[in-house]
């Protein structure tokens, strides 16, 4: 079942409208403020140097000396993955995002689903996400190096790492394995969804494998321009990365105070045990506030961090209010 966060659509349908606050993401709430773009972002095709720029912005931002493939969304290169390879048995470490085996299956692949990392060896592709969404499990870097060494094709999906970069597997890399592919997103941490902007990293040849498929524009002027001037921002990541891991604090503390536990999260999303997660999501729904549940945990609930004061004052208050039966 591909169920996802963002479907504020299914929550106006049996709730309502209203002001709905969506926290059913961990996209990032405050925004990387979008700079005035020259007429040609929008009125030209992107050249090959422009896709260089964005590369090499991206490879400095990430610490790495790996090929860089631009795409739209750390989506799009999920949908690539699974004709990297011929086709053959996948694992996929779960619980987690459910497109990496859904990709894969509608693309012939067996796939296997294990619950410990050691399970994924021996596969012709193996996929983990580091850190996971939604338990936020981490796996570091040199663990999975080894693992590399005992499968196929290791995808890592990296797509909430930037608060957390140490834990990226291509930091500090002067050459990626050749059977070895990380995934970036670029619009949860920068809070620009809508960009439709992620890299792959990897080596040479498969890079060029990848920019093969994605074809000659895969992303747009407006996503280069924004993308690069975004990655280059060392002052405002590092002012995001404190201010999330401060809030993400601040939400946990709000859960235990309405006896949710926490089960885990990164900084751009906190999961929590409340019991009974469909009960949960319809108290906040009550007051227009929308989380993510999950069909595999019937007791969790997932919530992104609020980014405007004035959506923490009506989280805080709906988890204050006694719960009332519907």
């Amino acid at each position: 079942m591909r169920d996802h966060g963002g479907d504020l659509d299914r929550a106006i349908k049996r709730y309502g409208p209203g002001d709905w606050i969506d926290l059913s993401t961990g996209i990032n709430a405050r925004p990387y403020p979008v700079p005035t773009l020259d007429a040609r972002a929008w009125s030209a095709l992107p050249t090959r140097a422009d896709m260089e720029t964005l590369a090499a912005a991206a490879r400095k931002a990430y610490g790495t000396k790996a090929a860089v493939v631009p795409l739209a969304g750390a989506q799009a290169a999920i949908q690539l993955v699974p004709h990297l390879v011929a086709t053959g048995r996948a694992r996929v470490l779960t619980p987690t995002y459910n497109e990496h085996a859904a990709a894969l299956r509608a693309s012939g692949w067996q796939v296997d689903e294990v619950d410990r990392i050691a399970a994924l060896e021996g596969a012709d592709l193996a996929i983990v996400v580091n850190p996971n969404n939604p338990d936020g499990q981490r796996h570091a870097p040199d663990v999975l190096r080894r693992l590399g060494g005992k499968v196929g094709l290791l995808v890592v999906d990296e797509s909430f790492v930037d608060p957390v970069p140490d834990l990226s597997l291509a930091l500090g890399l002067t050459e990626m394995p050749g059977n070895i592919v990380v995934l970036r997103s670029f619009g949860k941490f920068y809070g620009l969804a809508g960009l439709r902007l992620g890299f792959a990293l990897s080596d040479p040849a498969r890079a060029g494998q990848l920019r093969a498929m994605a074809g000659p524009w895969p992303v747009s002027g407006a996503a280069i321009a924004i993308g690069a001037a975004a990655l280059a921002d060392r002052n405002w990541q590092a002012c995001t990365t404190e201010r999330l891991r401060a809030e993400a604090q601040r939400l946990d503390d709000m859960a235990r105070s309405a006896g949710w536990q926490p089960v885990g999260g990164t900084p751009l999303f906190r999961t929590y045990d409340t019991g009974d997660g469909a009960r949960a999501q319809d108290r906040l729904a009550q007051a227009r506030i929308w989380t993510r549940v999950f069909p595999y945990a019937p007791g969790w609930v997932r919530l992104g961090l609020p980014g405007d004061p004035a959506h923490w004052a009506r989280l805080e208050a709906a988890l204050a209010a006694p719960a009332v039966d519907q």
